[in-house]
């Protein structure tokens, strides 16, 4: 039995992710971190990290920027491995992740979907033979219309993961409508749509001379990135110190290491 502590646990994402470990056998929610208790959840709530003297084997953190550095300390000193989901990290925050992973295991992704970091390793692929034979790469992202920041994250982690095939050779375009030229070859054009309630939709596209061949992937719920984070949960329950991603967990999985 794998025991979670859920930094963030009254959120939405806590929620759902509450739920999930709740469903699994292998997995049990054992205390929360979060401002205010509700007092609906089954386990204890400590505003405080620091509070916090529950025993656990891994730490799902879906929380805000506030915090961070509290608890990258409270990992270390209690030596417990830490699913890092909070996006939106300033260049220091990310070094004291860095900093952090020496010392106990952490595993922080842009996306925390299983579908999606299966495309990313599936794109490499796909690029390295497509690329070359003249296609044309675009990616066209949808999200909600609450949604602050374009293009997402996701959207980048997905270009970066082409452009890595090519030593980072393609440029990011974001807007072609001040520019009066043709489609240079070594570009990545990215296009964000917002409206509704999409939760995430990402297509990339390889356009080639009489061809055209798309990879989609569609998330119909945020259940999807709290179940990448169980599964990252899992994975990381007992490693030892390092910086670790989503592809990790996809490896181990395809080798039968994670259920």
């Amino acid at each position: 039995m794998i025991r979670i502590i859920m930094r963030g646990c009254n959120g939405k994402m806590g929620q759902s992710i509450s739920g999930i470990v709740a469903a699994d056998p292998e997995t049990e929610m054992v205390a929360g971190i979060d401002i205010r208790d509700d007092g609906h959840n089954p386990y204890p709530v400590f505003a405080d990290i620091r509070q916090c003297s529950v025993e656990a084997d891994c730490l799902i953190d879906f929380s805000g920027v506030a915090g961070l550095e509290d608890m990258l300390d409270y990992c270390v000193e209690k030596q417990l491995p830490c699913v890092l989901c909070t996006t939106g990290l300033s260049e220091e925050q990310l070094q004291k992740v860095e900093e952090a992973s020496k010392k106990v295991a952490i595993l922080k992704s842009a996306n925390m979907s299983l579908g999606i970091n299966l495309l990313l390793k599936m794109l490499k692929e796909a690029a390295g033979v497509l690329a070359p034979a003249g296609f044309d790469i675009e990616i066209v992202e949808k999200h909600h219309n609450q949604k602050l920041d374009a293009p997402s994250g996701t959207a980048l982690a997905l270009a970066d993961s082409i452009n890595e095939e090519f030593d980072n050779a393609y440029e990011y375009v974001y807007d072609r409508s001040a520019r009066r030229q043709k489609r240079p070859v070594k570009e990545i054009g990215i296009s964000a749509v917002r409206g509704g309630t999409i939760v995430g939709d990402h297509d990339v596209i390889f356009a080639g001379a009489d061809e055209v061949i798309t990879f989609s992937h569609t998330a119909y719920s945020k259940a999807v990135f709290g179940k990448g984070a169980v599964q990252a949960a899992k994975f990381l329950a007992g490693k030892g110190p390092g910086y670790y991603n989503m592809a990790d967990v996809i490896e181990e999985s395809t080798k039968g290491g994670i259920k």
